[in-house]
């Protein structure tokens, strides 16, 4: 991943996320992954919107995934 690669632009669809203290889990699980430079959870849309340099939306989704929540295809 180099210092001009270009940054990404994921959005998914979430289910299980009810309150503030799930967007914070699932912003938090998400944020460890290297690369992440933002993560926008919403839990009234239930969606998730993820900027990410060198990161794959597969690596995205497990995380997602094991954080506790689901993710709609």
């Amino acid at each position: 991943m180099g210092i001009f690669s270009k940054t990404d632009r994921f959005e998914f669809k979430v289910t299980g996320m009810d309150c503030g203290g799930c967007e914070s889990k699932l912003t938090s699980a998400v944020s460890s992954l290297n690369g992440v430079k933002s993560v926008e959870a919403s839990a009234t849309n239930g969606t998730v919107v993820v900027l990410a340099k060198g990161q794959t939306a597969h690596a995205i989704v497990e995380s997602i995934l094991g954080a506790g929540f689901n993710v709609v295809m």
